[in-house]
């Protein structure tokens, strides 16, 4: 642990811009956890008097339509939206790890059906299955977390059925079948941890992702409802007023959802050079 440690300030103190990816993603993290109680306005409540406001010492971010405080509004989506898209990825991680793990290393006609089956999935527009999707179930949050997890599924199904196929054979897992491990405990503490170095990677990619998914779906009016705080939502409803010149209506939940995205993106390739044991040589 000290080791990869030593080694991971190694790499950040090498690449400022996976240094300052991993600084916006703790702070995102720490704003989502602290939202409720560093939140200075009530982000659902109206004030009409001060509507379109611009960015001013007592509204940081101005004020929307119905003179809510949009600095306090964007704190909330980011609970919210981080939430949607850490369920949703954790999710898909265990359930597409484990079947892709436990295809790879049975092989055969399984893995030759699952593989035939993830191709057709992943040759749908994935944003558009999402759509489908949440608007089959119904655009309640725990909907959106289901469907943006079903769309994310063969990306990990895919990964590690490739992994562990390559690894199946092994001299460690032939080790471990002659001591008598069953198959299961193979895949499941021996397989799969073996592989979850480069899978993180893939959880830093998808997390972005995610978010862009949870935010555009609301955008289109498929996925979270106002009042509700959220990045995607306010980007619409701000849409309207930019020819008044109401720019900070769209300017920073779309900077919000920028930084959010590039931060879990660059991270992924940080996390890349942390984990990957050619680079501690």
């Amino acid at each position: 642990m000290s080791a990869t440690l030593r080694h991971a300030g190694w790499v950040l103190r090498g690449n400022p811009v996976t240094a300052g990816a991993a600084a916006g993603a703790l702070v995102l993290v720490t704003i989502a956890i602290l939202a409720p109680w560093i939140t200075p306005y009530d982000p659902i409540a109206s004030n009409v008097p001060v509507a379109l406001q611009p960015p001013s010492a007592a509204h940081w971010a101005g004020t929307d339509q119905l003179g809510r405080d949009i600095f306090s509004r964007l704190i909330a989506a980011t609970r919210l939206d981080l939430g949607i898209a850490v369920s949703a990825v954790l999710l898909s991680f265990v359930a597409g790890a484990t079947i892709g793990a436990l295809c790879g290393y049975a092989g055969g006609r399984i893995d030759r059906y699952v593989g035939r089956l993830v191709d057709v999935l992943m040759a749908f527009p994935l944003f558009v299955l999402a759509m489908a999707l949440v608007a089959a179930l119904g655009n309640r949050v725990e909907n959106i977390v289901i469907a943006t997890a079903l769309i994310n599924l063969p990306f990990y199904i895919r990964f590690a059925r490739a992994e562990v196929n390559v690894r199946r054979h092994a001299g460690w897992v032939e080790a471990a079948r002659a001591g008598g491990e069953s198959h299961v405990t193979i895949v499941l503490a021996y397989l799969l941890p073996n592989i979850l170095p480069a899978m993180a990677v893939q959880i830093s990619l998808n997390l972005g992702w995610a978010i862009l998914n949870a935010a555009g779906l609301s955008f289109l009016g498929l996925g979270v409802q106002a009042p509700t705080p959220e990045w995607g939502i306010m980007v619409a409803e701000g849409a309207r007023f930019i020819g008044n010149g109401q720019w900070w209506l769209v300017a920073f939940p779309g900077l919000a959802l920028m930084l959010a995205v590039l931060c879990f993106n660059l991270l992924g390739d940080g996390l890349r050079d942390i984990l990957d044991p050619r680079m501690r040589t």
